[in-house]
């Protein structure tokens, strides 16, 4: 496993995901599933830095400039919704990378969290093949099966 946090660029080969989700006001749940999946081949895109300047607006700027780029650069999107937080920019997130089919997703929502009813039904909507899953644990066996598949019927 490669893993990348924000603000290292990433633009390489092989299959990748990005850990979208909440982050402030969360628990770390980027590196459980950084752990995971630590043993496959993959490179983990992870927008929570362990160093964030709050007090510079320009460090605002360049975290969401380098989300939007490496979303769009992962081959797959991870979101989980904890409970703590409604998630507002995950929501928009969700949103945008739910209307692109060739993306695979991966979506996670805590049992608690306020909006899982909202998330269910829109992706259902939008991308019925998407299961939402109510665990991490889920969220990692989901990444795993489509890593292993692509392995055996590569593209």
């Amino acid at each position: 496993m490669t893993y990348i946090e924000a603000l290292t660029e990433f633009d390489g080969p092989g299959p990748s995901v990005f850990l979208a989700g909440g982050i402030s006001g969360t628990f770390d749940w980027q590196a459980d599933i950084v752990a995971r999946l630590a043993d496959l081949p993959l490179v983990l895109l992870n927008p929570r830095r362990r160093n964030f300047p709050m007090d510079y607006p320009s460090a605002a700027h360049a975290q969401i400039e380098w989300e939007f780029r490496h979303l769009q650069r992962a081959t797959a999107v991870l979101f989980w919704f904890p409970p703590e937080t409604l998630c507002p920019i995950a929501l928009y997130e969700l949103g945008g990378r739910a209307q692109i089919r060739e993306q695979p997703l991966f979506v996670g929502t805590h049992p608690d969290y306020q909006r899982r009813i909202d998330v269910e039904v829109q992706l259902k909507l939008a991308r019925p093949e998407v299961a939402v899953v109510g665990t991490i644990e889920a969220l990692a066996a989901q990444v795993r099966t489509w890593f292993e598949s692509r392995t055996q019927h590569p593209e």
